[in-house]
């Protein structure tokens, strides 16, 4: 390896903590991992981290070098994207994650038309409701909907997602129509559990601009979109879902919107990536593409 990838490696080292995790996010064997660093140690004549068979960690002059090691890195990738903006032809690998329907119903589709405006670019594409953490995951950049935590993440809000109450008409046909959020008390939901914390999300509506909430029954308990909206389609009780996740649905009749008038606060979609000093040529032009891709299809 060049200087410049030793550094790579060690970055990887200092944001996951493993040099197994680091490895598999750089596409590498262990072994490589190790050798690396063992030979930027060499070459810096100083210990970069503690090891022991279970543990590695950072020395005070592993911290240290880790913030001039971020600057080079980035300062390269930055010369090199000088060029490669000039030939038109920004290169590598880009990890990206988002939640699975947003992947599958809108990102997917369209990305041979990205690959083709890119050839020499290659898409490593997560979908999953789980949220992933974009360091020690070596994440280049992810999708997140709903209202975020303060993070040292850079954040680009690309749009507010209507969430719209529906049913399956078999099931209003057992159980009846709800025109209020009182009546909720007295139906089903399909109780959607988050995948990070396993809490079950309330019932929510925005009344004279405040939002409430209450808490609801059902014998049906979900942690992913796909599952939410099969149990909706099959008749299990009413879900709270943003609209593009169920526009199809809606127009094949599976499922009918009910209650207009009592809808939750729209979610927003923002896309995160790490805080660097500089964005490779890569991810600034998918972060480009994506943006215009989403607010044309939400």
């Amino acid at each position: 390896m060049d200087r410049i990838d030793l550094l790579r490696v060690f970055i990887r080292v200092m944001e996951t903590g493993n040099f197994s995790r680091a490895a598999g996010s750089l596409n590498l064997p262990r072994s490589s991992v190790s050798t690396a660093i063992q030979q930027l140690e060499t070459r810096l004549g100083t210990r970069l981290f503690s090891r022991t068979t279970r543990l590695v960690s950072s020395t005070n002059d592993g911290k240290l070098f880790y913030q001039r090691a971020l600057q080079l890195v980035a300062d390269m990738d930055e010369a090199e994207s000088l060029f490669q903006q000039k030939r038109g032809s920004p290169r590598g690998i880009l990890r990206v994650d988002m939640p699975g329907r947003i992947g599958r119903l809108i990102v997917a589709p369209a990305l041979p038309s990205f690959l083709a405006s890119y050839p020499e670019i290659d898409i490593q594409l997560g979908v999953t409701d789980r949220s992933v953490n974009l360091t020690e995951d070596g994440v280049d950049c992810a999708l997140r909907v709903g209202v975020l935590a303060d993070s040292s993440l850079i954040s680009r809000h690309i749009a507010d997602l209507q969430v719209i109450n529906v049913a399956s008409p078999l099931y209003l046909e057992t159980h009846g129509v709800p025109h209020t959020p009182e009546d909720i008390l007295h139906h089903q939901v399909v109780r959607y559990a988050s995948p990070a914390t396993g809490r079950i999300e309330e019932w929510e509506w925005v009344h004279r601009r405040e939002s409430k909430s209450c808490p609801t029954q059902g014998r049906v308990t979900v942690n992913s979109a796909e599952a939410l909206i099969a149990c909706c389609v099959a008749g299990s009780g009413l879900i709270q879902i943003p609209a593009y996740d169920v526009k199809e649905n809606l127009i094949r009749g599976e499922l009918v919107a009910v209650m207009p008038d009592w809808q939750a606060p729209p979610l927003p979609l923002t896309l995160l990536y790490p805080e660097r000093r500089h964005k490779s040529s890569r991810l600034h032009v998918f972060i480009e593409w994506i943006t215009a891709l989403l607010k044309n299809q939400l």
